[in-house]
């Protein structure tokens, strides 16, 4: 006999018993059925749809409290309705354009032949009174050249004796192969161009030079070496920031006594506007020891995300924590398709923070942080009224009631920022810097060692700094390998990339236009 057809019992209390449990059932069915949807959304989201976080802004205006609010209008660079619907997109000039003038120039001239000269008219040979000139852009492949270091011998002719040489130049890498300029040019390629060893191995094979791959990785740690002094100096400044924005992100290691890669760790830290440099450091996992040892000493605002190894940083009173409204975001966002209202009423009064962010854009730290305190603050009062309330209403495990829970556990730490006019309402100037080591492990796929790691740190710290001051990190490199060997200790400063970049203009990084 099948379970639907079984007797239904006449004692009235034992049927409602019964209606209860069924009903507890079902809504722990649809729970359950809500999380898996939710799930695989993310994961379709992440495997196919796109990274950016965008919600319709005339749809967030529905649930704001005051939709005539200038400051609940607009988020930063979105300035009237028909761009908020669609977002504004910087079209390039039609037509071809200038070249740029600094590119050197070969005349190429095209003359009539002696058949062509006379008139067809009069007979008379035509003579030149004009001409037309039109440009093509040319590519010569980038070449390799070979130094012959020379150094005379000198003797005395008398007595044949005290046979002295002339000295040579501290080298990068003693008695090494490779110059100034193919160390940059690799480091560049790997650590900011993104190009694994064995590609560089065949793009110098085809200027006709076999360099290995175990050649150019020990190059590598050669030219990590020799910057270690510098980073050591990089690392000391940040540590003197005010604010100091981390995060973290994972890369497979190489480990030969395992069948698979383990995971290791790459931490950022940028240092405030005093000390605008950006610093890595590789770890063999994620554990609180990394973070903590990097940053000892450091005392000031911690702008990070909410993993639980910062806690112990912050427990005392030297080290804030200030945390990241982006994450915050980004869980509402996620959970707007099983709870559309709620999540996009939170998402409302975000866009509102995010908007006091766009204008307070341009004023100094002080002014920034009057602007905060007197437009932000009382919306963060508001939003903590809406998440106490709502709270109450939704189920712990749900999408959205994870995200109100994330929210609420966090709530100290994200209403830090209007205290100082130098903190961010989010932590994203640290996940840009990491993009760098996600788009590079599609590329060169695994660490070879936890040494290796160490290397890529370094490494990656010189071309991040770079890249944050707009420098042109070949030519800053090629510069500071070829003076470091003998550059005096105590003058290390005058190498650091915002000092160098003032009497190195011209080294800017070309950007498209």
């Amino acid at each position: 006999m099948c379970e639907s057809a079984a007797p239904l019992p006449n004692d009235l209390n034992l049927c409602h018993e019964m209606i209860r449990q069924q009903a507890a059932a079902i809504e722990e069915a649809q729970r359950r059925i809500e999380q898996l949807e939710h799930q695989v959304e993310q994961l379709l989201r992440r495997q196919y749809g796109p990274r950016r976080e965008s919600v319709d802004p005339n749809q967030l205006r529905l649930f704001t409290d005051d939709a005539s609010d200038d400051v609940a209008e607009d988020a930063p660079g979105e300035s009237s309705e028909a761009e908020d619907v669609a977002p504004k997109r910087r079209w390039r000039r039609r037509g071809r354009q200038r070249l740029p003038e600094n590119l050197p120039r070969q005349r190429i001239e095209y003359e009539l032949s002696a058949e062509e000269l006379p008139c067809p008219d009069c007979g008379h040979v035509r003579v030149k009174i004009g001409e037309e000139v039109s440009e093509q852009l040319e590519y010569v492949p980038a070449s390799m050249h070979v130094l012959r270091h020379v150094r005379f011998r000198y003797a005395c002719r008398a007595c044949q004796e005290h046979v002295a040489i002339a000295d040579k130049p501290p080298q990068p890498i003693d008695k090494g192969l490779p110059g100034p300029g193919l160390l940059a040019q690799t480091i560049t390629s790997k650590y900011s161009d993104h190009l694994p060893l064995y590609r560089l191995e065949d793009i110098f094979a085809r200027h006709g030079v076999e360099l290995s791959r175990a050649t150019l990785c020990g190059w590598m740690a050669a030219s990590a070496e020799l910057l270690t002094p510098l980073f050591d100096l990089m690392v000391k400044r940040v540590l003197l920031s005010i604010v100091i924005h981390t995060d973290d992100t994972r890369v497979p290691v190489w480990d030969p006594t395992l069948p698979q890669t383990r995971t290791g760790r790459f931490w950022v830290s940028i240092g405030d506007v005093r000390h605008p440099y950006v610093v890595y450091d590789s770890t063999p996992r994620r554990t609180r020891d990394g973070p903590e040892q990097f940053l000892k000493g450091f005392r000031g605002y911690l702008q990070a995300d909410a993993f639980s190894g910062y806690d112990r940083m912050c427990a005392g009173p030297d080290v804030i924590e200030v945390a990241c409204w982006a994450h915050v975001r980004r869980m509402f966002f996620e959970a707007r398709t099983s709870a559309p209202v709620l999540a996009h009423a939170a998402l409302a009064r975000i866009r509102q923070l995010y908007a006091v962010e766009g204008a307070a854009e341009g004023l100094s730290a002080e002014g920034r942080r009057a602007l905060r305190q007197r437009e932000a603050v009382p919306l963060l009062t508001a939003f903590e009224e809406w998440l106490t309330e709502q709270g109450r209403h939704v189920l712990p495990k749900s999408p959205i009631g994870q995200a109100i829970a994330y929210t609420q556990s966090n709530w100290a730490a994200l209403c830090r920022y209007p205290e100082h006019g130098e903190l961010s309402i989010d932590n994203n100037l640290a996940e840009r810097m990491l993009r760098a080591q996600a788009i590079g492990r599609r590329n060169w796929t695994f660490l070879g060692s936890d040494r290796g790691g160490r290397t890529a740190a370094i490494l990656y710290s010189m071309t991040g700094s770079c890249k944050h001051h707009d420098i042109d990190p070949f030519a800053y490199l090629t510069d500071i390998l070829r003076r470091l060997p003998s550059h005096p200790a105590q003058q290390l400063d005058e190498l650091l990339p915002d000092v160098w970049f003032t009497s190195h203009p011209s080294a800017r990084r070309k950007k498209a236009a």
